[in-house]
């Protein structure tokens, strides 16, 4: 009578396979990735055409600026170092194999960054109307 159930939901139960959870959550996130870059860049170009010459005076431009690189570091960096890993894992599951340590490293990384990205567009959300008067 002392077990609990348990009830898991998202996409590693509800696909039924981790493999291929993890393979969709990877294109997702590269998705979330490529819109990150583009709406970055179209920020920075709008930012960049309401503040002229004063724009690396604004503290939007340089938040804007950040989020980029992370994303950018993100999407070119850590997720390719990723694949990698996965790939290199192969025929096993990474986290069945000896690169199971280096892969939870670099996704607890990547999983911060995230976290760093999310926080960083709250707070753009939050000022952006008193940073681009």
């Amino acid at each position: 009578m002392g077990h609990r159930i348990r009830r898991r939901t998202g996409a590693f139960t509800s696909l039924g396979d981790r493999q291929l959870a993890g393979a969709v959550a990877g294109r997702l996130f590269a998705l979330i990735g490529w819109i990150g870059l583009a709406s970055a860049a179209y920020l920075m170009i709008f930012i960049i055409a309401r503040r002229g010459a004063q724009v690396f005076r604004s503290a939007i431009f340089w938040l804007v600026l950040l989020m980029a690189v992370l994303v950018a570091a993100s999407q070119f960096g850590i997720q390719p170092l990723m694949a990698q890993l996965k790939a290199a894992a192969l025929p096993r599951e990474v986290m069945e194999s000896v690169m199971r340590d280096r892969f939870a490293a670099w996704h607890g990384i990547s999983s911060i960054l995230y976290l760093v990205q999310s926080l960083l567009g709250l707070w753009l959300v939050i000022w952006a109307d008193r940073g681009l008067r």
